[in-house]
């Protein structure tokens, strides 16, 4: 299957404080968790700057 094809389902959505390392908590995760299709990604809250929303996916 290309990777184009890939669905990817919200399985759910967390915002909390933004911190400088905060990326390493997700590659971590996606490092551990891949083998058991789960996929998080994170970005900043669109309504305050200080926050950053977390989302993990099934792949």
């Amino acid at each position: 299957m290309e990777r184009s094809d890939m669905k990817m389902k919200v399985l759910s959505t967390v915002t909390v404080e933004k911190t400088d390392d905060f990326y390493k908590v997700v590659d971590q995760l996606n490092r551990t968790l891949k083998d058991k299709g789960l996929t998080f990604g994170y970005a900043l809250d669109e309504k305050d700057h200080s926050k950053i929303t977390m989302t993990i996916y099934e792949v």
